[in-house]
Formats: structure tokens, sequence, C-alpha cells
């Protein structure tokens, strides 16, 4: 199994448009490494590909990954793209791929029906791109060679679904992990998750790899950094630095923290957070990262 982060950051990626923190600023002026928004791309035989989560930067991530540039005029080696939430910055990556290019498109039937709520999403022609509804707990092919099984992880609704009462821990088909198999291989993505109860951390233990929410290092960071309101929790993420003494001692292969925001210090690799990941075993996604199993 080949594994390529084509965007590590959370949304609004790294600079942040409208950001002025240290971290934006030192990424546009070259200190730290930039990243785009999340997203990967996997494959079992290394020409053929199935990217999780849409990016709005999916183009520039196309471009800068050679395994997946056109083959020929209309050929490309994409197979099939698998939304993990309706997040603004899963799908809209979705409407740079319009161009009547064959591909499947897995959810869930929650997720798809957001998705089909947003006529936009039409642009991406159903001809050329069948929806295909995934149950949870069932294992479909991705790929040749890949297999993917959606499971419930706790999360909640996307923001622009949210009311006057957020519930942040949901179970359904709202926020979904993903179990990939390739051989006997076997990796887990889970980009957003509000925390980890022993049923989930009992599925992820043994994986060859596992790719986990590190959206913020400190649940409040962003409100003691100036730069929002809302608390990690809040945005259905669980902080860093719970998920590390949460995983301490669960047997796993590579441990890979992906969909860090702005705010996040592991966004500097030469933080001290960054050094305490490193050395209790985890590694800080940046985008072009490959990963073979």
């Amino acid at each position: 199994m080949r594994i390529i982060i084509l965007g590590a950051a959370a949304g609004g990626g790294l600079p942040q448009w409208n950001c002025g923190c240290g971290h934006c600023d030192a990424a546009r002026a070259g200190r730290i490494p930039s990243m785009t928004q999340s997203s990967i791309a996997v494959s079992a035989d290394g020409l053929t590909w199935a990217i999780l989560n849409a990016s709005p930067d999916i183009r520039a991530q196309l471009q800068a990954t050679p395994a997946l540039h056109p083959t020929g005029p209309r050929a490309v080696p994409l197979r099939s793209v698998l939304v993990t939430n309706g997040d603004i910055d899963h799908v809209a990556g979705l409407l740079t791929l319009r161009e009547s290019q064959p591909f499947d498109l897995f959810a869930t039937q929650t997720i798809h029906d957001a998705l089909a709520a947003n006529p936009m999403i039409a642009a991406v022609n159903p001809d050329h791109v069948p929806r295909r509804t995934v149950a949870l707990d069932r294992t479909i092919p991705l790929a040749p060679g890949l297999t993917a099984t959606l499971f419930a992880v706790p999360g909640k609704v996307p923001l622009y679904q949210e009311g006057a009462v957020v519930e942040t821990g949901l179970i359904g088909e709202t926020t979904v992990g993903v179990e990939l198999r390739a051989g006997d291989r076997r990796a887990l993505y889970i980009p957003g998750c509000a925390e980890l109860p022993d049923w989930l951390r009992q599925r992820i233990a043994g994986a060859d790899a596992l790719f986990f929410d590190g959206t913020l290092w400190d649940d409040d960071e962003m409100i003691r950094m100036g730069l929002g309101r809302k608390t990690g929790r809040r945005m259905g993420h669980m902080p860093v630095t719970e998920t590390l003494a949460a995983l301490d001692g669960t047997p796993l292969g590579r441990r890979i923290l992906v969909h860090m925001n702005n705010s996040n210090p592991l966004c500097d690799p030469s933080s001290p957070q960054s050094a305490e990941a490193e050395a209790r075993g985890w590694q800080v996604a940046r985008d072009g990262m490959e990963i073979a199993l």
C-alpha cells in the first residue's frame, strides 16, 4: 500500500489567506513548510489511485503529485474519491473535478444527502461520477487491490448544517473513519475525531499505520492566540495532547498526525511540541510525504 499526503492542514491551510499569526507569517516567508488542506491518495499497485477527501486545494495537490498526473489526453490514474464528512475543506474540491472525468464518488448516505442539498454539486455530472453509497462497516473496493471500510467516529455535522444547539459527539454517518486494506496491510485514516472511546482505541490497535486528527495541540489554543472563539472540542476535534496520552501503549505501526490547524505548534518542525510528538512515536504529516506499507 502506498499513501501520499496530498494536504496536511486543516481548513484554511497554512498560510491561511486572512491570517497574520506567527505560523502563517513564517510559512509565507518560507521559514516553515506551507501546507494545503487535508487529503490523502492511496494505491495498492502504484498505478490506480483513490483520493480520500477532496480539498479546495486539490488542483494544486494533483499538479504536485506525479503519480496522479494524466497518462493520456483524458486518461488519469484516479479511480475513486471517498469523503469522510461533509466539511467544506473535504468536499469543495469536488467542484474542481467537474471536467466530465469518470470516477466513483463514495460516501455514506448522510454525507451524500448533505452534498445533494447544494445544487452546485450537480456540476459534478453523475453520468460520469456515480454516487456510491457506503453503509457503515461494509467493505468496498476503492481501486484494484485496495478496499475500504467506513466506521463511525465521534464528530458533528458540518458548520453549514449547525443549528442553535450543536452536538459534538455524534456517532453515525456524519463523521467516519476509514479502514484501508491492501494484501495483509491495514491503515486507518481518521482526520476528524471528537474523542477516543475504548471501542475506537480497540479498532485502531494493531494497524500498520494510523493517520489521526491533529487539528489543535491544546483545546483552547485558538482562543488564547486571538484567532477564534471556539475550542477544539466545540469544532469536533480532540486535542493532540489527549490523543498522545490515549494512544500511549497501544500497539501500532506508524503514527501520523494529519489535519493541523494554523494555530497548532506542530506546524513548526522546530517547536518543542513537535519534538515531544516525535519522542512519543508520532510523525507530523507534511504535504508530499509518502508512506509505503
